[in-house]
């Protein structure tokens, strides 16, 4: 009878209270993890975990920057050096040009007929071409789905361009928050960020012009393009960072670099010895050697080198008669007594006037006089030879044309020849970034407007009823021109 009474009083008990739906899959969450405990994928950023890796082999499965889209609104150098680059590792770069025009250097010159010049093909390979009236309300259209289906905007208009043409920081992220949206401007915020700017300006207000050149000499711009090219080249980095950090935010931004900072960026060595100036002279250049103080600023210093190890431009066989015929020598201390024995001054390693690196600093000019008695005994690729032997750093001064002719640079491709339908045959700059698993390939330059329909349709997804309507506006073709009265 009491397992009965006990039965009967726990039956009457109150049932109870089911906890609340949120609670209970808040207490539930603990016991769910327990028992799926299943390793988690170590994650690469944040959104996802590492791709697989492929099983495709090296340089087979696709190119570094395949699946991003480039609108490329840039012209002359700066600008399309970074598209070319990004379009040389995959991506597909549209260039949006003007109707009947296009790039200014389409015709800049020019040394063949009626063909694209070279200052526009080496810049622009591998890349697609429309024509776009961006002041037509139809051109704004096409503009504005290109701005939505698009990764990356580039630019290098003069300041505040962008802006006049409607393409605002504001309306194109409305368009799509996505978009990164890169420039190359003169100069950063500041007093001049409204001046333009072009390559020798570049190099003038980035340090390099003051600091090149000898000492009783002008200031010196140099051939290399750190101006244009070299800027363009920062900027092709800070867009890839910033789709980098897009996988993880989600959001575009904005890229900018200007081309002074570019200029200094790569001059550097230059302000650090502005700094090293003020705990005394600068006693790797010649000007220490010959006695000649110091300025309050970083002088120029002809062809020394702008490490700590000497180094002085050399006459070889042939010159002065061939302007190429010399050689670069450098006095690096760990090899100063195989350069004693090679130039038969063999007593110069034990003399404590020359023994030394310190020593040798004031007498500078008479190493390197007695250095170039013995190079211009030999070619400079004699004399690069022998001094390779003794691991001497050296390296000839080659002209455009041994460059050019150098068939170890074509079977990298560092130089390619490209076939053009208009001009025919050129030799170009080829993709100086290697990557083993990204294979570059150069395509020829586009035609002006020649990919026009082909990225209304395939790009943009314009029906054909839509296209012949955006092309009888006149948004993609230059006005006709008006026969002048008689």
């Amino acid at each position: 009878m009491a397992k009965k009474t006990k039965k009967a009083k726990a039956k009457s008990k109150p049932a109870a209270k089911k906890p609340p739906r949120k609670a209970a899959k808040a207490a539930a969450k603990p016991a769910a993890k327990k028992a799926s405990a299943k390793p988690v994928a170590k994650k690469a950023n944040g959104n996802g975990a590492y791709p697989k890796p492929s099983s495709k082999p090296f340089g087979m499965d696709g190119k570094a920057l395949q699946g991003v889209r480039i609108l490329d609104f840039t012209h002359v150098q700066s600008g399309p050096t970074c598209t070319q680059l990004l379009a040389w590792f995959g991506a597909d770069v549209i260039k949006v040009e003007r109707p009947g025009v296009g790039d200014i250097t389409r015709g800049q010159l020019v040394d063949v007929k009626g063909a694209d010049s070279l200052y526009f093909t080496m810049l622009n390979h591998n890349k697609r071409s429309i024509t776009i009236d961006s002041k037509h309300p139809q051109g704004k259209r096409v503009l504005d789905e290109l701005i939505r289906k698009c990764d990356v905007l580039v630019e290098n208009f003069a300041p505040g361009a962008l802006d006049r043409m409607g393409l605002t920081w504001e309306h194109i992220h409305k368009l799509n928050p996505r978009m990164i949206v890169a420039s190359v401007k003169g100069f950063g915020p500041g007093p001049y960020e409204d001046c333009k700017v072009y390559e020798n300006v570049a190099q003038c207000t980035g340090g390099s012009a003051s600091t090149t050149g000898f000492r009783d000499g002008p200031p010196l711009v140099t051939g290399a393009q750190i101006g244009d090219s070299g800027t363009g080249l920062h900027l092709a980095l800070g867009i890839v960072t910033a789709l980098y950090q897009r996988t993880r935010t989600g959001r575009g931004q904005k890229v900018l670099c200007a081309m002074q900072d570019g200029v200094l960026n790569l001059a550097r060595v230059k302000l650090r010895d502005q700094q090293r100036l003020k705990h005394g002279p600068l006693t790797e250049y010649s000007q220490y050697g010959e006695g000649i103080p110091f300025g309050d600023a970083t002088p120029r210093a002809g062809n020394d080198s702008g490490g700590g190890q000497p180094g002085r431009i050399l006459k070889c066989k042939g010159a002065p008669e061939d302007p190429n015929a010399y050689i670069y020598f450098i006095t690096q201390a760990p090899v100063w007594g195989e350069i004693c024995d090679v130039i038969g001054e063999p007593t110069w390693k034990t003399d404590p006037e020359f023994a030394t690196p310190k020593a040798r600093l004031p007498k500078l000019n008479q190493i390197f006089a007695r250095i170039e008695e013995w190079t211009m005994t030999k070619t400079k690729f004699e004399a690069m030879e022998i001094l390779n032997k003794f691991d001497i750093p050296c390296g000839p001064i080659l002209s455009m044309k041994e460059l050019a002719e150098d068939q170890s640079l074509r079977k990298t491709g560092t130089v390619v020849e490209v076939d053009h339908p208009v001009r025919g045959k050129y030799l170009s700059v080829g993709n100086p970034i290697k990557l083993s698993d990204s294979i570059s390939e150069v395509k020829r330059s586009p035609l002006l407007g020649e990919h026009t329909d082909e990225i209304l349709s395939s790009v943009l997804g314009f029906k054909a009823s839509e296209i012949a309507e955006i092309k009888n506006s006149g948004a993609l073709s230059a006005p006709e021109k008006k026969e002048k009265a008689a």
